[in-house]
């Protein structure tokens, strides 16, 4: 009959290793513990190494996300077009807001298009990884590439819609000029912005699942006060200085902007409609892109993306536990 101490010296070490700690004996053979967290230079190494598989990862979930709809991909062009009708039903028609917006049209498309790119990342971050927990636990790789990839399909997404946004523009009368190479940048720009929200809702949806729930509320006020539908700093003119400062600091209504005038720049001139009035006021104040919004951008999507991966790698051994 074996005892305690027997079992005790089964599992202690023998011969050469014989009065090692488990310390010891891991730094002798070169064992680390599994799933350790890497130094933020290896893990970014590793998440670049990965970088085929997030994109094939996020073309395969784009093409999956839509097969059991007998419309397909086409989804993905109807689901905005149709945000857009609504918006231009409610607010557009029986709100009036777009007596005082010209292009209102291609106005709104380039508005709920651009949002919904945001909208969306951050949403499937949020559960990218509490709703993947079993690729998750069946392979070792950064689990950053999960939020990155989300962020990718709906960057995937917004460029399938851009032809029909394209379209849209077009038939509002508006013809590609030079800024429409501006349309690059401001997605770039935009991309890190989204994937720094996704990461940094990753891990907070990681750890509180509730917060999946709640996100469509928060993220459909922050629609309501980034002027996607109506111009909001026509709404504010009256505000306090405090307000009108933090509307023109939004990231949804500064990335907005850009794409607003990156395909019609005419809307944002000074020259271009003298005299346009709005409840008895001249809009040409606001209809002028302030020459500091390139640098907001940029900060916007500097600082959430640095952030967001840093805030995400400091967890990167919890996700997949418990």
């Amino acid at each position: 009959m074996s005892t305690v101490s027997d079992s005790v010296s089964l599992s202690a070490p023998s011969g050469v290793d014989t009065g090692l700690t488990q310390k010891q004996l891991a730094a002798k053979y070169g064992l680390t513990v599994s799933g350790k967290r890497p130094g933020l230079v290896e893990y970014v190494r590793q998440l670049w190494q990965r970088r085929h598989f997030i994109l094939a990862f996020a073309t395969a979930r784009l093409v999956a996300q839509y097969t059991t709809a007998k419309l397909g991909q086409l989804w993905q062009v109807l689901t905005p077009l149709l945000n857009c009708a609504v918006f231009y039903l409610v607010f557009g028609v029986i709100l009036k807001s777009r007596d005082g917006i010209p292009v209102y049209i291609a106005w709104l498309c380039v508005g709920v298009f651009v949002f919904q790119f945001s909208q969306s990342a951050i949403q499937a971050g949020t559960r990218s990884i509490s709703d993947n927990l079993g690729l998750i636990r069946a392979l070792h790789f950064p689990r950053a590439c999960m939020p990155v990839a989300f962020t990718v399909i709906q960057l995937q997404q917004l460029l399938i819609s851009m032809v029909v946004l394209v379209v849209i523009v077009l038939a509002n009368g508006i013809t590609p000029g030079v800024t429409w190479l501006l349309l690059i940048p401001a997605l770039i720009l935009q991309s890190l912005f989204n994937t720094g929200l996704a990461l940094i809702m990753a891990r907070i949806g990681a750890k509180t699942s509730d917060i999946s729930q709640l996100m469509p509320f928060v993220l459909r006020t922050w629609m309501y006060l980034s002027g996607v539908m109506y111009s909001i700093q026509t709404q504010i003119n009256s505000a306090p200085h405090i307000v009108k400062t933090i509307a023109a600091l939004n990231p949804a209504s500064v990335y907005m902007d850009l794409m607003r005038y990156a395909f019609m720049p005419q809307s944002f001139s000074k020259k271009a409609y003298p005299g346009h009035k709005v409840n008895g006021h001249d809009t040409a104040h606001w209809l002028t892109l302030p020459h500091h919004i390139w640098m907001i951008a940029a900060a916007w999507a500097v600082v959430a993306f640095a952030f967001g991966f840093v805030f995400f790698w400091k967890s990167e051994e919890e996700y997949g536990r418990g």
